[in-house]
């Protein structure tokens, strides 16, 4: 067996630590759009989500008077006043001891509003059942509900028009 002439130390060295460090940020700034892309998808589908309970909502509410459960004039449509009486309930009037209907359990906010001194009633926009599709505006009830944010979705869909 023949001697070494010089033995290697064990560990790394600086360049091999330099052009690991570069790799591992190369790798995180690949990563941080693919990051904002996914939170992008969340707050979408959570979008999605809410409009779909609060609608789910408004037409059980009309529903509901549509059966005569809800007392309601005559000559209203039969949409809810406000988003707010979805959670807050009605009474029933089939029911001799006028139990209350509830609709929602809580009001969802639009999570595409960044102002969090809203109440989750302000941070949607109102159509009425008079006002017409193409320029939705609030009136004595609530027909639909919308995004109030000037956004454009992943699929190139403005938010407002979910």
């Amino acid at each position: 067996m023949k001697p070494r002439a010089w033995a290697r130390p064990s560990g790394f060295t600086l360049i091999e630590l330099v052009i690991t460090v570069a790799i591992v940020g190369v790798l995180a700034f690949l990563a941080a759009p693919l990051m904002e892309v996914t939170a992008q998808r969340h707050k979408e589908a959570e979008l999605r989500l809410a409009l779909r309970q609060i609608r789910e909502a408004i037409d059980a509410y009309h529903q509901a008077v549509q059966e005569k459960r809800v007392e309601s004039p005559a000559d209203a449509s039969g949409y809810p006043p406000d988003l707010d009486i979805l959670v807050a309930g009605v009474p029933d009037v089939t029911k001799p001891e006028r139990s209350r209907i509830y609709f929602l359990r809580r009001l969802p906010r639009d999570p595409m509003n960044p102002d969090a001194t809203l109440t989750p009633a302000e941070t949607w926009g109102k159509r009425s059942y008079a006002s017409p599709p193409d320029a939705p505006s609030a009136g004595e009830d609530v027909y639909d509900v919308y995004s109030l944010s000037d956004g454009v979705g992943l699929n190139g869909v403005p938010y407002r028009e979910l």
